[in-house]
């Protein structure tokens, strides 16, 4: 199934061949699954975003930035439920930066593995124009880094003191996959 990556949150549902996880549009109902990866520290912890300390918080920021955001997918398991989701940011014409955040309960399940591959995929068929598909995971996030390398992102290098997070100067890893890429 195609996902038209230039529109906003259009109602198109992708799945993993297996069925496992499926990409769906976050709504608003959505909060309270929402909540119970956004409210937790250590999933919070190499994200820009601090974490949620209520619903009403929760909703302003599903309004504000999820809803308007112009790609971002709820991941959901085949109860339709959110375990997490994933996006692509322009970087600029040629280049994306795809990022994604999981509940802890569903880390190391391979869950966000299948969800980047799927996303990945999508991507340059929807967007040929894309040379570039990058993504910038904290030198500490080894989870993160894993998923990268067993989609077959390449690592590149440590991009040292690249950007300060929630007061802090951090070391990030850049990483790439281009399309003419095997996928692992």
């Amino acid at each position: 199934m195609k996902v038209d990556l230039n529109e906003t949150q259009p109602a198109v549902v992708v799945s993993s061949p297996p069925g496992r996880i499926s990409l769906r549009p976050m709504t608003l109902s959505d909060v309270d699954d929402y909540m119970v990866w956004a409210t937790d520290a250590e999933v919070a912890r190499f994200c820009s975003w601090e974490p949620c300390t209520s619903r009403e918080e929760a909703i302003k920021y599903i309004t504000d930035s999820v809803l308007t955001h112009p790609w971002l997918r709820a991941i959901c398991l085949e109860d339709d439920r959110p375990i997490g989701y994933i996006l692509i940011m322009p970087v600029d014409k040629n280049r994306k930066e795809i990022g994604y955040v999981l509940a802890r309960k569903y880390w190391g399940k391979g869950f966000a593995t299948e969800a980047v591959r799927l996303v990945t995929a999508e991507v340059f068929k929807e967007m040929p124009e894309v040379e570039r598909l990058e993504a910038l995971v904290d030198v500490d996030n080894v989870g993160s880094q894993r998923v990268l390398e067993k989609v077959g992102f390449t690592r590149e290098g440590v991009m040292k003191k690249f950007i300060v997070m929630k007061g802090s100067v951090r070391d990030m890893v850049m990483f790439s996959f281009l399309p003419t890429d095997p996928f692992k």
